[in-house]
């Protein structure tokens, strides 16, 4: 029941967003748009923002659904586009209202979430700690935050089919070769500890 109401306020927020900046909404227009107490609002949410962060999070969530592996990453990666596209005002919005950090580590968590599967993924034969996993994880989900932070500063107008195909192209082995690489700098660090 509680996702319920969580939903019909993420709705609201969205609908209201189409008229109004974010910065220009209150807690009072948004609990009247979906007939809901004030009380019932701060049982969810501290404040609008915070339900701005669990919107984004819940769409991410979503949108990542079963797409966390080597073979459907890219499926993963669009999706995330898609997300964003579709909510084009609320995510423009948040862009000019809220911290540009605030989004960019809605984006950060979100690829993490992705890349890292893939990178545990394709570690399965190997031995590697679970920090060398999550730097290589880290730098990958840097530079495809980067592509996407770009592309939303422009106005989301490119292709983001054709975005997604550049960064495949630049990613291909590339993850296992970062494995690859780990592996063989911890392979010298064992010899070297052994003599």
């Amino acid at each position: 029941m509680p996702n319920t109401t969580k939903h019909s306020l993420e709705t609201s927020l969205k609908r209201l967003l189409m008229h109004k900046p974010l910065d220009k909404i209150t807690i009072q227009d948004l609990t009247a748009d979906c007939g809901i107490s004030r009380m019932s609002f701060y049982y969810h949410f501290k404040d609008i923002y915070d339900l701005v962060e669990w919107s984004c999070i819940e769409d991410g969530r979503k949108a990542l659904q079963g797409k966390k592996t080597y073979d459907t990453w890219q499926e993963g990666m669009l999706q995330i586009f898609e997300v964003v596209l579709e909510n084009k005002p609320f995510i423009m919005n948040v862009y000019r209202a809220v911290e540009r950090s605030k989004l960019e580590s809605y984006l950060y968590e979100l690829t993490y979430r992705l890349i890292v599967d893939v990178v545990e993924e394709k570690c399965e034969d190997a031995r590697l700690g679970q920090e060398d996993k999550a730097f290589i994880a880290e730098f990958y989900k840097y530079g495809f935050v980067g592509v996407m932070l770009d592309w939303i500063d422009r106005g989301m107008k490119e292709d983001y089919t054709a975005i997604v195909e550049k960064m495949s192209i630049t990613l291909h082995g590339n993850i296992t070769h970062s494995i690859h690489n780990f592996e063989k700098v911890s392979q010298k660090d064992l010899s070297k500890e052994v003599k």
